[in-house]
């Protein structure tokens, strides 16, 4: 194998990582929510019911940005369902899962799920454009953010909160381009609602960040132009504009699906571009920003064959839904969208992989049993554990291998991020799967002189997976032989491996 090699040099830059770059989704779908995250009469659950097992697991995670109630669930979602005592709460029908909500978990619960995880996370709210509007939109934003003295403020603090939430960061809708979506809009009447929406939400807070709806995949036949026509309505009254993307190995193609993160920077970039091209014809030195606000692997067209059409009085309570076991070979796919993002860290400021536990999720669960770590926990979270400081433009000559969807694709894919403190991780996947990949990186004007860890994940069978029985199949583990001498790094990355090396 011929040796790859990468230039890291402090004057080139992509940007600073936001700590939003670390963001996950909590969505009333499936078990994300019940038995997930909430699960009162676990022998784990705290008096509010959350299961501290899982509480233990998600702060290991790092995870920042909280993005709630959905995805397509939000579309029928009446928030004044989700407040109050418990008790009172009305079960409703779920359109977008064909499920029964009951409301036991709701805004306050999702709040407290959020503080519980500590000073570096952050609600995520999304709003119901989809069956409701602005009207909906501002009460929901009262009864959240102010701090009393009106009747939503104070309906707040009777059910307990007299503080306000401090929601800072709102979706206006989800995928609303999509057919599927429960009052699904063309891009001129969404770009409509939501400038309507947003200026409203501006008049209550000037300072609040909002993210548009952008197109809930590249392959829709409507991208691009979508993102267009609603830039044109939104342009200067949002913060950012929303990406969404998933990828699986189609028809068992695996060279392909291991190239994911091309597609991934293809979109980034054709989303860029089209910001911008809205922006030069407004005139506007603004400059919208991405939230990349659900990505992960996710089997879909498995799910969609095994998924029967349910009886018409079939509407159950927290379905097993959407319950990926990932691999070896997902992870070292997760980790390498985790480097797509990061190299676009000047544009990409939120993102947030979809979900956080059960539902296509790094966290499993058993309803009253154990909670575990899958594959894809440890690239997510040794990223934002180590990835938080200033992207390298990190050059790289790799030799490459040929893929049916993508082309010529190089076997190495990697970034790095230098830490305030002077220290640099480089993140690096090795996409053969055959052979080891020697690697070599010039670290000019960088001051690297020690090896403080290689960490690679990879191991002879690529389907390797955790489960209930057997937690810790697959981990990372550590590598010897790393080496910087004169400026240089040498290692060898083994076959289909995610690599973390930290360099001080």
């Amino acid at each position: 194998m011929r040796t790859a090699r990468l230039t890291l040099h402090p004057a080139f830059t992509v940007g600073r990582v936001s700590p939003r770059l670390f963001g996950s989704f909590v969505e009333h779908l499936g078990r994300c929510v019940y038995t997930g995250i909430f699960e009162p009469g676990h022998p784990t659950a705290d008096a509010a019911g959350l299961r501290r097992d899982v509480l233990a697991l998600v702060r290991e995670l790092g995870v920042t940005a909280v993005r709630y109630p959905g995805g397509n669930f939000v579309s029928g979602y009446r928030w004044e369902d989700s407040v109050g005592p418990v008790e009172n709460r009305p079960r409703r029908l779920d359109l977008a899962w064909r499920s029964t909500e009951t409301n036991r978990f709701g805004l306050a619960e999702y709040i407290r799920f959020v503080r519980e995880l500590g000073p570096g996370a952050e609600p995520m709210m999304a709003l119901n454009l989809g069956t409701r509007g602005v009207a909906e939109a501002l009460q929901l934003q009262e009864y959240a953010n102010h701090p009393g003295g009106t009747a939503l403020s104070g309906l707040r603090a009777a059910h307990g909160d007299k503080d306000p939430y401090r929601i800072r960061l709102w979706c206006l809708g989800n995928e609303m381009d999509g057919p599927w979506q429960t009052g699904h809009k063309t891009a001129a009447e969404y770009g409509r609602l939501a400038a309507e929406t947003a200026r409203a939400m501006r008049q209550f807070d000037p300072g609040v960040e909002l993210v548009a709806c952008g197109s809930s995949g590249r392959s829709m036949p409507t991208f691009a132009e979508w993102e267009a026509t609603v830039l044109a309505e939104t342009y200067d009254l949002v913060d950012y504009i929303s990406l969404h993307a998933y990828y699986e190995p189609l028809d068992g193609d695996v060279g392909s699906f291991l190239a994911s993160a091309s597609d991934m920077e293809s979109f980034i970039e054709g989303v860029v571009a089209t910001c911008d091209h809205i922006g030069a014809r407004l005139k506007s030195r603004k400059r919208i920003n991405l939230s990349f606000d659900e990505w992960n692997v996710w089997y879909m067209s498995r799910w969609q064959q095994q998924t029967a059409t349910p009886a018409p009085e079939e509407w159950p309570e927290a379905p097993p839904l959407l319950e990926d076991t990932y691999s070896v070979t997902d992870a070292v796919v997760v980790g390498s969208l985790l480097i797509a993002l990061l190299r676009h860290a000047d544009r990409v400021t939120i993102a947030c992989l979809a979900q956080l536990v059960n539902v296509i999720a790094p966290i499993r669960t058993e309803p009253g049993g154990p909670a575990w770590r899958q594959t894809t926990f440890f690239p997510f979270a040794q990223a934002s554990r180590h990835g938080r400081g200033e992207v390298l433009d990190v050059r790289v000559d790799s030799p490459v291998y040929d893929t049916a969807r993508y082309g010529e694709t190089d076997l190495l894919y990697a970034t790095a991020v230098r830490a305030d403190d002077g220290t640099v991780t480089v993140f690096a996947v090795n996409r053969s799967r055959t052979e080891p990949l020697p690697v070599e990186a010039t670290l000019g004007g960088l001051g690297l002189t020690t090896v403080v860890e290689h960490s690679a994940l990879a191991d002879a069978d690529p389907d390797a997976c955790n489960t209930r029985d057997d937690p810790e199949r697959v981990a990372p583990h550590q590598v010897h032989g790393t080496s910087v001498s004169g400026g240089r790094l040498t290692a060898e990355l083994e076959p289909l491996s995610w690599n973390v090396i930290r360099l001080a």
